[in-house]
């Protein structure tokens, strides 16, 4: 499938009940030949209004972020990034993720890697990293989000970093600096990878 045929496909998904409460499918924003892709966990509920992944408060926060590494989201070529998120449809009431929603949306990341094809992908939270490293990463379900950080880690031969989520650090402010340096480690490895 090609990147329309793959946002239609998820705009009529309906593999799990996430469907049935669903304004508008989150397929992901951004400029497609972009060397940077960043995966959040699921949309929220201003996520679900506008069917963009990152909006609000937690979105302003990661373009910041983005921004003082020289990226944008509605950049293109070398500052341009791909947004998405592991769910494509708003859990109720903003609830963690199921396994069983996360196995079905897999494919449709899988399919968006494979046709972004990045130089760095950024993980942001927990259930970005174990959908991404489930398997590569033993016992990535039980891991804590620190445990995962400041290394590379590999999805289908593609440098992973792994990080907070925006949202996370919206309450916990204290742990941007470890945000930033994680960002500062993809931008130090997206320079190692050859371009395609």
């Amino acid at each position: 499938m090609d990147w329309p045929a793959l946002q239609q496909v998820v705009a009529g998904c309906q593999a799990c009940g996430l469907c049935q409460g669903r304004k508008n499918t989150v397929f992901g924003v951004g400029d497609t030949q972009a060397r940077w892709l960043v995966v959040g966990e699921a949309p929220g509920e201003n996520e679900d209004l506008q069917g963009e992944p990152f909006v609000g408060q937690a979105g302003q926060l990661l373009d910041n972020m983005l921004k003082a590494v020289g990226l944008n989201r509605g950049g293109t070529g070398a500052q341009g990034v791909y947004i998405a998120n592991v769910l494509k449809c708003r859990p109720p009431a903003n609830r963690n993720p199921q396994p069983e929603e996360v196995a079905k949306c897999e494919p449709y990341l899988r399919r968006q890697v494979e046709l972004l094809q990045p130089q760095i992908i950024l993980a942001l939270g927990r259930f970005a990293a174990q959908s991404l490293l489930q398997a590569t990463v033993p016992d990535i379900a039980t891991l804590p989000l620190g445990k995962l950080r400041g290394q590379v880690h590999q999805y289908n031969g593609v440098p992973v970093i792994v990080s907070y989520h925006p949202a996370y650090l919206l309450r916990t402010p204290q742990d941007k600096a470890r945000a930033w340096a994680d960002l500062c480690l993809a931008l130090d490895v997206a320079k190692r990878v050859p371009a395609r």
